[in-house]
């Protein structure tokens, strides 16, 4: 059994200040149209829920890049959603994934995630 783990903490006002900068280029590149209409739907909180799903989007990443079979990762090859309980989730196409535990948090500077892959053997 692979397990391959990654985590990511980042300043809220980082991503904030690269939205403003870059606007929908920065937005487009590394969320999908969910995750954005996500964020979006949050108003005054939005950056830091961007925030918090850039730092889940790096925990996978790194979490990825140790054993996936998945090729070139992209920003929108895996996408950070709310299971229907409201639990964060990751939604990747990769066959050699069994399962992937995320976990999400933010306050008021920063945002961290952590996420855990179990792969089949």
């Amino acid at each position: 059994m692979k397990i391959a783990c990654g985590t990511d903490i980042i300043e809220i006002n980082r991503i904030k200040k690269a939205i403003e900068k870059a606007g929908d280029k920065f937005v487009n590149t590394i969320y999908t149209e969910k995750e954005i209409n996500y964020c979006e739907s949050h108003d005054v909180n939005k950056y830091q829920h961007y925030a918090a799903r850039f730092a889940a989007k790096e925990a996978v990443y790194k979490a990825l890049n140790k054993t996936s079979n998945i090729g070139r990762i992209d920003w929108k090859n895996f996408e950070i959603i709310n299971n229907i309980y409201g639990k964060p989730d990751v939604k990747i196409m990769d066959n050699s994934i069994e399962s992937i535990d995320i976990s999400i948090s933010h306050c008021k500077e920063y945002a961290v995630a952590n996420v855990v892959i179990l792969y089949k053997e």
